[in-house]
């Protein structure tokens, strides 16, 4: 038996397959969800998704959101997603390096929120490309 994966955004669904196996990024640190899990809401973090099927590992970026698994079904509404084929990985890396720097160059709780944000994003898309 395996697990209905279904990752919505706010204008598409972006990913509706059967998988063996999933990691989320939730809030709390990575969760994995086999065949019958128990049921569950969890948020989402912005980071990478991984899926199993057979013995191929695929990724996703995932840019914060929630996750249900009801049923073998997960349904992943999220903000935004991303695979590794629309992202540059030059582009992405340049990126990834600019807002570790502004991340870590933040004064002031507001800054330091949006440079954590922008930090976050970057570095979920470079993680998606930089083994490719």
């Amino acid at each position: 038996m395996s697990l209905q994966i279904c990752i919505m955004t706010p204008d598409q669904t972006f990913f509706n397959e059967p998988a063996d196996e999933i990691i989320l990024p939730t809030n709390t640190g990575q969760m994995g969800v086999l065949a019958n899990h128990a049921p569950l809401i969890s948020a989402l973090d912005i980071g990478v998704m991984l899926i199993r099927t057979q013995n191929t590992w695929s990724s996703i970026a995932l840019m914060g959101g929630f996750a249900l698994v009801q049923q073998n079904q997960v349904t992943v509404l999220v903000n935004e997603a991303e695979s590794a084929k629309t992202i540059d990985k030059q582009q992405a890396e340049t990126a990834f390096n600019e807002a570790k720097l502004q991340f870590e160059q933040a004064e002031g709780q507001k800054q330091k929120v949006e440079a954590n944000f922008a930090f976050k994003r970057a570095r979920a898309r470079y993680q998606l490309v930089k083994d490719n």
